[in-house]
């Protein structure tokens, strides 16, 4: 009896390890891990995770030990990808939908200071890393390439408010604000630029009240939109409009209308200087209804940006516009902006505005300055 049992828990067993045999069999394998990037310094410290990009010459490399570092490409022994890039030449750009099949495409081994970069067919390419612009993940690149983004996509800018307020025998409340809003595409600095889109809007509004005395107002409102077509990385057309009230100058309702061309005198990564002239139909409204005027000039602006260290913004702008039909109707602006950092999106930022307008109503003043000082949150 008792061999008999023996015999059956034996059998048993056999069933059950040839059971799990089968399961095992049958269970799907588990999905292999991605091979890690590898990334060997001069003094022969490896760092394994991902890299991320290059840009001029400097490389981002995601560790999985210490996190997100920028390396320069001069500290590198040896770097090899598990994943395919895009090698964009030093001073190459590239527009969207254009043929690429010469672009260095595939996975990337550097050493020596030169990149490899084997494509999925064919034999290795070789670009020596000073002439490597970018190095760019391939899907991000081909996605920048044929991508088609929609008017409500890629818009950045900034919002400023400032306030201030006395309660005394005197009341003062004076309120400052400005929304500009920039869409440039392509977004990408390795692609030649193709659109952008101005928006712009800036108020100030103060009240000073004594009893027994006439409150006394400065209301200066102005808004602004623009397009630029690219004909070139440098020469771009455009189209513009323009709304001013500064009841400072008794001006109810400047409207303005035009188009021309401009040009990027200058340009880095941290600065650039645009130059540009149109012509422009000019409708102006008095306090004083005798004093309206409809006006054909010329406009000349130039548009000055620098990006400083620990990212500080120099904005900087001088517009003239001379009337054809009238030679003493001629007005001009200058701004200037300096937009100081606080803690991530926020900053301080300083603004000088002065407006000139040569043919005013009797009893004010042709100039007209303002300076104001506000909190400023960057949208993108």
């Amino acid at each position: 009896m008792i061999a008999k049992l023996q015999q059956f828990i034996g059998c048993a067993a056999l069933v059950a390890a040839c059971g799990n045999a089968l399961l095992y069999s049958q269970a799907p394998s588990a999905a292999a891990k991605p091979q890690p990037d590898v990334l060997i310094f001069t003094d022969g410290e490896k760092l394994i995770g991902q890299l991320k990009s290059a840009k001029g010459d400097s490389v981002v490399f995601k560790s999985d030990m210490a996190g997100e570092i920028t390396v320069a490409w001069s500290k590198i022994q040896e770097l090899r990808t598990a994943h395919p890039f895009a090698i964009i030449g030093k001073n190459e750009k590239l527009r969207r939908h254009t043929d690429v099949s010469q672009v260095p495409q595939g996975n990337v081994a550097m050493t020596d200071q030169k990149i490899a970069v084997q494509a999925a067919s064919g034999a290795p390419r070789t670009v020596p890393v000073p002439d490597a612009g970018f190095v760019v993940a391939q899907p991000d690149f081909e996605k920048a390439i044929n991508r088609e983004a929609g008017f409500f996509e890629d818009w950045g800018g900034a919002v400023t408010a400032g306030a201030s307020i006395v309660q005394a025998t005197q009341e003062a409340h004076t309120f400052t604000g400005t929304i500009a809003l920039v869409r440039s595409e392509p977004t990408e600095s390795w692609m030649n630029p193709s659109t952008r889109t101005l928006l712009d809007f800036s108020a100030a509004y103060g009240r000073v009240s004594q009893p027994g005395l006439p409150d006394i107002k400065t209301a200066i409102y102005h808004a602004d939109a623009e397009e630029d077509k690219y004909l070139s990385p440098r020469l771009f057309g455009f189209g513009q409009a323009a709304f001013d009230h500064n009841y400072s100058q008794g001006l109810d309702l400047q409207q303005m209308y035009g188009g021309g061309l401009g040009w990027t005198l200058y340009k880095t990564a941290a600065a650039e200087l645009d130059v540009k002239a149109a012509v422009s139909y000019i409708h102006q409204s008095f306090s004083e209804s005798t004093s309206n005027e409809s006006l054909i000039g010329s406009t000349f602006a130039e548009i000055y940006t620098h990006k400083f260290l620990h990212g500080i913004l120099l904005n900087e702008q001088i517009s003239a516009t001379p009337a054809w039909n009238d030679t003493s109707a001629y007005f001009a602006t200058g701004s200037a902006s300096l937009t100081l950092p606080v803690h991530k999106r926020l900053a301080v930022s300083l603004t000088s505005l002065d407006t000139f307008l040569n043919d005013p109503p009797p009893g004010f003043r042709k100039n007209s300055f303002q300076f104001t000082a506000g909190l400023t949150y960057a949208l993108k």
